[in-house]
């Protein structure tokens, strides 16, 4: 099955979040309801990237990635690629 791995980005604190789901637009509205413990004192958030990955394996392996990145190299990343790239 599918996973998307995503950034969401917090203008408010200039904070990026990257994250793994099976629905993206979903997982979005729970970041922007407060739903999410993490999250929710950092909204709103934006979809600045994503990509589909095939399985949830793969998935995390990239989520696992980018969250190591520096917040400069993220914005790098997010500037390198498009969401009609693959990452």
């Amino acid at each position: 099955m599918n996973c998307f791995v995503y950034i969401l980005y917090s203008k408010s604190v200039d904070l990026f979040y990257v994250g793994a789901t099976h629905d993206v637009n979903k997982r979005l509205q729970r970041h922007n309801t407060g739903l999410e413990n993490f999250t929710k004192k950092y909204m709103p958030w934006e979809l600045v990237w994503f990509t589909k990955k095939p399985n949830k394996a793969e998935a995390f392996k990239l989520e696992k990635k980018l969250k190591n990145l520096s917040k400069s190299r993220k914005r790098e990343f997010i500037k390198k690629y498009s969401n009609d790239d693959e990452a």
